[in-house]
């Protein structure tokens, strides 16, 4: 069981070693990790992106602790294993069971603080529903995951700072700055609408992407994608689109791509195709 309080570059890393330890077994049919809610679907994306096995890993987690009416953690534990051994879960990338619906990991958000049913795929939709271990499978995975993926963990040790700077009405440049000097090797923007943010934030991250930080425009919004070239001149300014991550997600995946030098085209591709 991981809380997201606990969370960290260093779980991630033994996660997803000791995920691909058992997934290389002939004894493992499929693995179930529990979680914290508050992060669940970061490091759902970031395993989605390392494991290599097209067995089921599904991630599953409770908004209600064990002492309160109507606990929803048994559940959701219960119809996790169910679809981790179900024979078609499999090479359906990472998933997250929670409240009788299957998640994919690149599709899923939090989207309420304390509602039980506080995940949803907004863009993407279900990969399926779940009842009383009962699945039915609606969809494969979005993107390239698992086996697909080109990323991988071995010989990595320690991933590289990225930051997420929110944008706001009169935002300066001031914290795209402040991530700059404290040694981020990335900035994604939680902007405004299609990954917006003002004349001043876009002078300031145009700046630091001129000498080498990469940066990525997300956005804060809940839903729709970030296009590139569409209200920002990306190609002027040496800017990244996140097409549809989040700006959370978004940030796992530069991690992974910064862990070798790209240039731009390449690390724009990579936000297309995963």
């Amino acid at each position: 069981n991981i809380g997201s309080q606990d969370m960290n570059d260093e779980v991630w890393l033994k996660l997803a070693k000791r995920v691909n330890e058992l997934g290389a077994m002939a004894d493992v049919d499929g693995i179930v990790i529990t979680h914290g809610t508050d992060t669940i679907e970061e490091t759902g994306y970031f395993l989605n992106l390392v494991v290599k096995t097209k067995k089921p890993v599904v991630l599953t987690a409770a908004m209600r602790p064990s002492t309160a009416l109507s606990a929803d953690g048994p559940l959701n534990f219960y119809n996790a294993v169910a679809v981790a051994a179900n024979k078609d879960a499999a090479g359906r990338g990472v998933l997250v069971v929670v409240n009788d619906w299957i998640h994919g990991a690149s599709s899923l958000t939090k989207a309420s603080t304390t509602a039980v049913q506080t995940f949803l795929s907004p863009l993407r939709g279900l990969v399926g529903v779940v009842a009383y271990g009962e699945a039915e499978f609606y969809r494969g995975p979005v993107g390239r995951n698992t086996l697909d993926s080109e990323f991988s963990l071995d010989g990595v040790t320690a991933l590289p700072r990225v930051d997420i700077v929110m944008a706001h009405a009169n935002m300066d440049g001031a914290m795209i700055d402040g991530a700059a000097a404290a040694g981020a090797k990335g900035i994604v923007i939680a902007g405004v609408g299609n990954g917006n943010m003002t004349e001043a934030g876009l002078k300031a991250l145009a700046a630091q992407a001129k000498k080498g930080i990469v940066c990525v425009r997300s956005s804060r919004v809940v839903t729709g994608r970030v296009g590139r070239n569409v209200e920002v001149d990306d190609d002027k300014l040496g800017l990244i689109a996140s097409d549809d991550l989040n700006p959370q997600k978004a940030r796992v995946l530069l991690r992974l791509a910064l862990l070798k030098p790209r240039p731009a085209a390449e690390l724009q591709r990579i936000f297309m195709e995963y």
